[in-house]
């Protein structure tokens, strides 16, 4: 079986900056289920090519909303990080391909109906196997600037919180308000386009990337396609960004602050207004976000332990799409105890605003609630280095948006490394 694993993964690649010369590689052998192939996989990350994968299973079982019952799903992720300068000459060029199997379908679909969902692997039907990323990035200026093109998907890198990415709700991640929106380039569907980022001091950065207004081929939604179709449009999100502690490395933790736009350039139809011949209104979708992160207290120890407390406000026009804001906040907790340095104890709570326009189009918009709220407590365990199981509760007032009963979803998240 293992040597099966490892013949599969060494046909699969994925990439993103690797390691600098002077880093030491990965301890594969220890941190890793599938090792160090017999020193072949270290021997590839010093010639720029690091292998990662991950196996995630995430079971939950649902008490009220639409129904009780129990789902699960897989989500498999495969990546070989390279770095060019040191795999081919490339001076400060990388790449990334980044191969997704996901499998099992319906905790939120089948059981809750949640506008914020409530699992970040949920993918709805159809699942499917894809090439998810594939670029190429070039730094410039002693790395200060990166450019970068290619299939990228923006909730790699834009309205991230660290601290927030122990959750398995989807809302802490790609806000709901956006996800909602025609076609944003997100897990598990990615659009081509580009992205730069100018770090225009150690510790303030400002980052920009234009993609294809819709991803793939929506007609043949399980394959992967670059196709710029004539109704695609183009979609932009900027986000300038401040990471105070930069230049302090004697700091441990988290600590950002991020402010963000983003829009379509193509129109869409207006949830409730006509106009004079009874026709949906032409709208633009566009909106923002303004986050912080901030490690506030030092557990103590040798090990690095503390607690993070993070906070995420976006917004959107409200005009087309059931979520007009959110609202996540959240402590997170590394090392919870001394002796378990190395798990992560977290509670979130988040706040989907229902927009006006949607309630009202409803056909009974006296059932309607002007929010949806998630409460999250979850418990992240290291088994080993290369394995995590993961206790979570989660429970759902007004799944939807609308009268449905208040639901309750207890399971557990387990993660090997490979």
């Amino acid at each position: 079986m293992r040597r099966t694993l490892i013949t599969m993964f060494s046909c699969l690649a994925v990439a993103t900056p690797v390691l600098a010369a002077e880093e030491a590689v990965p301890n594969f052998a220890e941190d890793t289920l599938t090792g160090d192939w017999g020193g072949n996989r270290s021997a590839a990350a010093k010639r720029g090519f690091e292998f990662e994968g991950l196996a995630r299973i995430d079971a939950l079982r649902n008490r009220g909303a639409i129904s009780n019952g129990s789902r699960h799903i897989s989500h498999l992720d495969f990546k070989l990080k390279m770095d060019l300068e040191k795999a081919a000459g490339w001076n400060g060029g990388s790449a990334l391909i980044n191969v997704l199997s996901d499998g099992g379908w319906g905790p939120n679909a089948r059981h809750v109906g949640a506008q914020m969902g409530v699992t970040n692997v949920e993918v709805g039907a159809p699942t499917t196997t894809r090439l998810f990323q594939a670029w190429l990035q070039q730094s410039f200026l002693d790395d200060r600037l990166a450019v970068l093109a290619g299939l990228y998907p923006i909730d790699s890198e834009f309205f991230t919180m660290d601290s927030a990415g122990v959750f398995i709700g989807p809302q802490y991640g790609t806000p709901a308000d956006l996800a909602q929106t025609r076609g944003p380039s997100i897990f598990n569907n990615s659009a081509f386009g580009l992205r730069a980022k100018w770090n225009i001091t150690k510790s303030v950065y400002a980052m920009g990337a234009l993609l294809d207004g819709i991803p793939n081929d929506p007609a043949r939604p399980k394959r992967t396609a670059i196709r710029f179709a004539k109704n695609d449009g183009g979609f932009a999100i900027g986000e300038l960004g401040w990471l105070p502690e930069a230049d302090n490395d004697k700091f441990k933790g988290h600590a950002k602050a991020a402010l963000g736009l983003w829009g379509y350039g193509t129109k869409v139809n207006d949830q409730r207004d006509l106009d004079a011949g009874g026709n949906p209104l032409q709208r633009s979708q566009q909106g923002g976000y303004i986050l912080g992160e901030r490690s506030l207290v030092n557990l103590g120890g040798e090990q690095e332990r503390f607690i993070t407390a993070f906070a995420r406000y976006t917004w959107t026009d409200g005009d087309s799409t059931p979520v007009t804001n959110s609202i996540n906040l959240g402590l997170h907790a590394k090392g919870p105890v001394a002796s378990r340095p190395d798990d992560v104890l977290g509670f979130a709570w988040s706040r989907a605003g229902m927009s006006r326009k949607w309630r009202d189009a409803q056909a009974v918009p006296a059932d309607t609630k002007s929010t949806e709220d998630v409460l999250e407590i979850t418990w992240r365990f290291a088994v080993t280095p290369w394995l995590a199981i993961q206790p979570n509760y989660q429970q759902v007032r007004n799944p939807g948006g609308g009268s449905t009963p208040k639901a309750r979803l207890l399971g557990a998240r387990i993660d090997v490394t490979l």
